[in-house]
């Protein structure tokens, strides 16, 4: 560690968080659970978007025992637009597993807690600190930027050696006994003084004790190197509206659940090959997912999306099916669907968009779309973490 004074930094960063931490709803409880499901939720994703979300979530699952015996169908809905569906799936796999095998309470340490699904070093490490007194050091993007400044760490965060440094850093750093308190000042401090852009150094409470400021690199550290261009994809899918004894009804089809977005419902559809008419794209993406014909009508909506690795423009077009028995071919299930109770299920966001689209559309006294009828919407995925 560098020269710098360890009892004093401590003090002073406590102090600081004493009179200055967020006031959160999972800092108002000491249940485990909760403060689990709060450090599940917070994975790349903004406090101001988990709040709502961890509130709801808890009204419908107050305990791990309850969670433990949802429907996956249940909690993806109520996970609905949160993204990184993989962390609600992940949540309800360790709830059984917890369940099963404690007796429903969760293991006190970093390491049994990052024996379970979805729980890495760090989350394992947060929920020991935080939920059980234990003295264990935490790293999240914010506690990352904190030390890359508070001491001078000029290596890309993302090089394995760099971030070696930081977790020897984090745990030589941590009071005993006061690791819950320090990890979440350390995070506070990060999310609202030591930003990522112009950092409040007047305000600091370690201004005089960080060696990026004393060498005017605040602004300049962390290092991160350029990231790859963002890959964009064009991809097409089919309202499917059903004949005969399922006239007024769209098939839906579910995603495999180890597939991105996995145990959602959306149109069928998929990526638009090179040279590819769209409407043609989503007549053969139809065949190869469900295994039946469609005649494409008229282009009912254009979405844009933003992935965390990709973005994506979703063109839906509403298609009449033909011929053919709807089978899950390259997905887990098929359901025709009443359009009233499509919004029971879990559905990405650009699907919602979709769904929500077609209420939106010219129709004809017959019902059918009017030609040339199109909405264009544009969503993001949730913003990155805390």
């Amino acid at each position: 560690m560098a020269k710098h004074p360890l009892p004093a930094l401590r003090r002073r960063i406590l102090a600081w968080y004493a009179t200055s931490a967020r006031d959160l709803p999972w800092r108002a409880t000491r249940d485990p659970y909760r403060i689990w499901v709060s450090e599940i939720m917070l994975q790349q994703t903004q406090v101001e978007t988990v709040i709502p979300y961890y509130r709801r979530f808890l009204r419908a699952f107050p305990t791990l025992k309850f969670l433990a015996s949802a429907d996956i169908d249940d909690v993806l809905k109520c996970w609905e637009h949160l993204g990184y569906y993989a962390r609600a799936r992940n949540l309800h796999k360790a709830a059984g597993i917890v369940l099963r095998e404690n007796g429903g309470r969760l293991p006190k340490t970093a390491d049994a807690l990052a024996a379970l699904p979805g729980v890495g070093r760090y989350t394992a490490a947060a929920i020991a600190s935080i939920a059980f007194g234990q003295d264990a050091a935490a790293l999240d993007g914010n506690i990352r930027r904190v030390l890359c400044r508070l001491f001078r760490i000029q290596g890309d965060t993302r090089d394995t050696k760099i971030q070696q440094q930081l977790w020897a850093l984090a745990a030589e750093l941590l009071p005993l006994g006061r690791a819950g308190d320090f990890n979440q000042a350390l995070m506070d401090l990060g999310a609202t003084i030591c930003t990522p852009r112009s950092p409040a150094c007047a305000r600091c409470p370690v201004a005089r004790h960080c060696q990026a400021r004393r060498h005017m690199q605040q602004d300049e550290l962390p290092k991160i190197n350029r990231k790859k261009p963002v890959p964009h994809y064009r991809v097409a899918v089919g309202i499917v509206h059903g004949k005969a004894a399922n006239a007024g009804r769209i098939l839906m089809a579910k995603r495999k659940a180890d597939a991105l977005l996995g145990g959602l419902w959306e149109f069928p559809g998929g990526k638009i090959k090179r040279g590819e008419k769209p409407a043609d794209a989503a007549a053969r993406e139809i065949r190869e997912e469900i295994g039946i014909e469609v005649q494409v009508g008229p282009r009912a909506a254009v979405v844009r999306h933003a992935y965390s690795h990709f973005r994506v423009t979703i063109e839906a077009f509403h298609c009449k099916h033909t011929s053919g028995r709807p089978r899950a071919i390259a997905c887990k299930e098929i359901r025709w669907l009443r359009p009233p109770e499509i919004r029971h299920l879990a559905i990405p966001k650009a699907s919602d968009k979709i769904f929500k689209a077609l209420g939106r559309l010219p129709l004809s006294p017959a019902g059918a779309l009017l030609p040339n009828s199109i909405v264009l919407l544009s969503c993001d995925s949730p913003g990155r973490r805390r």
